[in-house]
């Protein structure tokens, strides 16, 4: 009988987070506590950029675009935000999107399955993801659900579980 496989990837669905930003642009355009304060939020090649006339404002709509994220089913985890930065009159804050597993944090989940899965579970870096393979599809559930339990400081989704 063959191994059973899953993959373990970091990826956003660009379509998903688009949407997220679009549903933010328009309440923002829409509130009557953001009129007439310059606040807007689109993108800036590959980062999101987010601009207001005070820092506040600023936070207030990246607190916006991360709810209309999270009922978009994206984790919150795959946005690194930076500081908001003074440019003349107005603030901007920039934040992109995280995607792909760093070999450091490819090893961590390694190491976890290692140490903490049932037996007989193989763990192997591909790149950017994380192939676990075993016999029992049984123990490859279990990885999951262990997984699951763990807070990883980064997004993961379980992908091609055959």
């Amino acid at each position: 009988m063959a191994d059973s496989s899953f993959d373990i990837v970091s990826k956003v669905e660009r379509q998903e987070v688009d949407n997220a930003l679009n549903q933010a642009a328009k309440e923002i355009s829409q509130r009557y506590d953001f009129k007439g304060v310059g606040a807007s939020i689109g993108w800036s090649g590959e980062k999101i950029e987010i601009r207001a006339n005070a820092e506040e404002r600023v936070r207030a709509v990246l607190d916006i675009f991360q709810s209309k994220l999270v009922k978009r089913g994206i984790s919150l985890k795959a946005l690194d935000v930076g500081e908001p930065q003074s440019s003349g009159k107005e603030y901007k804050l920039f934040a992109s999107l995280q995607e792909g597993i760093s070999q450091d944090n490819a090893k961590k989940v390694a190491k976890v399955i290692r140490d903490e899965g049932p037996k007989g579970v193989k763990a192997q870096v591909q790149g950017d993801e994380l192939r676990v393979s075993s016999k029992s599809r049984d123990a490859l559930q279990e990885v999951i659900s262990l997984l699951k339990g763990k807070d990883f400081d980064f997004a993961m989704q379980f992908v091609n579980y055959r």
